[in-house]
């Protein structure tokens, strides 16, 4: 299931795009992450061939169920990460920025156990 980061990031744009558009378009990407729509087209490719995404006749991007489970898993991650670094006292753009970077090389291994350790500490406050 393993994707390279540049993926990982297209597929988690898409899953935050279609939280609040009713449709994803190419554009719609190139215009969130800032990058030539060429780009993203080649991208868009490479995803539907890997059958991470479907797109419609349209240019609807959907992401399939391996797409959405990458997805899922990287914004998880970033979310959690993030909120974590400010907790521990980090300006919120940095910890934005760096949870950006954490998300595509911390271990599965490692994220549980920083998951763990945040939802003992948090229960242990209640």
């Amino acid at each position: 299931m393993h994707v390279n980061e540049s993926s990982e990031n297209y597929l988690e744009t898409i899953l935050m795009l279609s939280q609040t558009l009713p449709v994803v378009r190419s554009v719609d990407i190139a215009t969130e992450l800032n990058f030539k729509k060429s780009s993203v087209s080649v991208a868009m490719k490479k995803l539907r061939e890997s059958n991470h995404i479907v797109v419609s006749p349209e240019g609807y991007i959907t992401l399939t169920e391996s797409g959405k489970k990458i997805a899922d898993c990287i914004y998880e991650r970033h979310t959690l990460l993030s909120s974590w670094l400010e907790q521990l006292g980090v300006d919120p753009q940095v910890a934005v920025d760096d949870a950006c970077r954490i998300e595509h090389v911390i271990s599965s291994e490692s994220f549980e156990a920083i998951k763990k350790h945040i939802s003992e500490k948090t229960d242990a406050e209640i």
